[in-house]
């Protein structure tokens, strides 16, 4: 019996250590919009896992594997799993209510765009969308991320927003309240993966942290970058600005994991139930 008691012992102690490591402690925020670590056990080298068929990022932390899984804004609340070498692996996701958000434009059009407008937007979007699904095999120099700019938030990710009293989707990032012309900075190492000037998200760049780990900084004045380029954690990539659909300048960030679009505030500590 004192051997079986230990035993157990060690398996609790075991299980604990790897629910309150670092990075669960740190980005496990299981709800719509969030990001869910799922213990991948210990291997030689590293697993692959998949959420609703699309590929996972996967990093190590002592001998323990995790997957790190962005969990799309309209994802129900309960059960889910992650696909590993065979297994299911389950986690659960639960409530957020997020606010609302009532915006004023002066331009109408970009309400309701015209049929020639809409044609470019749809365009646009496919275009991004691809970028957003880029996987390459580099793992991220940092999940713990900088601030692009030093300011403080003007939006929140995942707020219902009203255009001119009509509803369009949710806010997909963050939002800094900075002058125009400060310097915007990648949080990670990357690759600049895309580069555009866009309808609604204007002067746009997209860099691939690695592992489907994506930013993406729009609504800028100036972009500093070339595609391909590799840049350094901290490399300046644009300025701000008010390009596209924007009341004013501000610093706009999304951040994608898996091709869900996450909350950014989970990665620099500002995350709030």
């Amino acid at each position: 019996m004192p051997r079986f008691f230990s035993l157990l012992m060690l398996l609790c102690l075991t299980f604990n250590a790897h629910a309150d490591s670092y990075i669960t402690r740190t980005l496990n925020k299981p709800v719509p919009g969030g990001v869910a670590v799922v213990d991948l056990g210990a291997s030689a080298s590293a697993p692959k896992a998949t959420f609703q068929g699309k590929p996972v990022l996967v990093v190590k932390e002592q001998d323990n594997w995790l997957a790190i899984v962005g969990i799309p804004l309209g994802t129900q609340p309960g059960n889910h799993r992650i696909s590993s070498g065979g297994r299911n692996l389950p986690f659960i996701v639960g409530f957020k209510k997020y606010p609302e958000q009532r915006i004023t434009l002066k331009n109408k059009s970009q309400v309701n765009p015209a049929p020639a407008q809409l044609k470019r937007i749809e365009k646009e979007l496919a275009t991004q969308i691809k970028a957003y699904r880029t996987f390459s095999p580099n793992i991220p120099s940092n999940l713990i991320l900088d601030k692009p700019v030093n300011g403080p938030l003007s939006s929140k990710f995942g707020v219902r927003r009203f255009f001119n009293g009509e509803e369009r989707n949710p806010h997909s990032g963050l939002d800094f309240a900075v002058p125009a012309g400060t310097p915007v900075k990648t949080p990670a190492r990357g690759k600049v993966i895309l580069i555009g000037d866009y309808f609604f998200n204007g002067k746009t760049v997209f860099v691939d942290h690695g592992q489907g780990f994506i930013s993406m900084f729009c609504h800028l004045s100036k972009i500093d970058v070339s595609m391909g380029q590799q840049l350094a954690r901290g490399a300046v990539v644009g300025k701000v600005g008010a390009t596209g659909r924007a009341t004013g300048p501000h610093m706009h960030w999304n951040v994608s994991l898996n091709d869900a679009r996450v909350d950014p505030a989970i990665f620099i500590g500002a995350f709030t139930p």
